[in-house]
């Protein structure tokens, strides 16, 4: 049986077309983070898992967050007008005597939206918890209750979404997994940067000693009760493997042909 003070890592693949990560941004300008939010993060885990939106969050909050951008993407932005079909004013956020929404005054017959995106960007999350609890949250990725997204319903993840558990420190987790950049943008780096096997990339890992703070950490997501806490972070850079070279570290293939590759041995 598993000791109740035993902590383990998971790391998950935060890829897809766009995603976006926001936190204070409302109304008709929603902007992103140019990483993930913890908040989001543990909706998606809250997603999977099945927990309704007035759930309690706790343990999922409690988790150690640690992101690492391995592919920062570019911003994209999406604009859009909206106005009533009929020709008739747009209804104001301000309601009358029956609960009904009242027009603009002045009348205003378009409305301007912008929503900004991350498109093309790939993170490496890794959560540390303790080891059951994890262990059920990998589960639940592996097979969500309700669709997972990156920050916004319409941004759906690529697989792999999970690259599994880790036992070690969430720090050294980050740091000995292979980089995920897409092929393209691995080569291209490869191209000036001969015979490197590890890459510098940025990350911000939860730190109570941290010098950032974060309005981000999800007290609840109900709908009429939405609130969040802070949490503190630092910043830094780690040097992972870019499997576009030989790991010395490893031992060599002197052989060539492994008859027993194939076996799996």
């Amino acid at each position: 049986m598993t000791p109740p003070d035993t902590t383990t890592v998971l790391l998950l693949r935060l890829a897809g077309p766009l995603q976006s990560w926001g936190d204070r941004s409302t109304f008709n300008r929603r902007e992103t983070r140019p990483e993930p939010t913890k908040s989001g993060v543990v909706g998606l885990l809250a997603a999977a898992a099945g927990r309704s939106r007035t759930a309690v969050l706790d343990d999922l909050a409690g988790l150690s967050l640690g992101i690492r951008v391995d592919q920062p993407g570019t911003i994209l932005r999406d604009y859009h007008t909206v106005s009533d079909y009929r020709g008739q004013p747009l209804p104001s956020a301000a309601v009358n005597a029956k609960g009904l929404q009242k027009l603009t005054s002045p009348a205003k017959h378009t409305h301007i939206t912008q929503r900004f995106y991350l498109q093309d960007a790939i993170f490496l999350a890794a959560l540390e918890g303790p080891t059951e609890l994890i262990t059920s949250l990998e589960h639940a990725i592996r097979h969500p209750a309700f669709p997972l997204a990156l920050g916004r319903r319409s941004c759906v993840p690529t697989q792999p979404l999970t690259l599994g558990q880790r036992t070690a420190p969430l720090q050294d987790a980050l740091r000995a997994e292979p980089w995920q950049a897409s092929t393209p943008v691995r080569k291209r780096w490869g191209r000036h940067n001969h015979n490197a096997t590890h890459v510098d990339l940025p990350a911000t890992l939860d730190d109570p000693e941290g010098n950032d703070v974060r309005d981000d950490v999800p007290l609840s997501f109900a709908p009429t009760n939405r609130t969040f806490t802070t949490r503190r972070t630092r910043h830094t850079y780690l040097a992972a493997p870019t499997g576009l070279t030989p790991d010395p570290s490893r031992p060599p293939n002197n052989g060539g042909h492994d008859p027993f590759a194939l076996l799996g041995w």
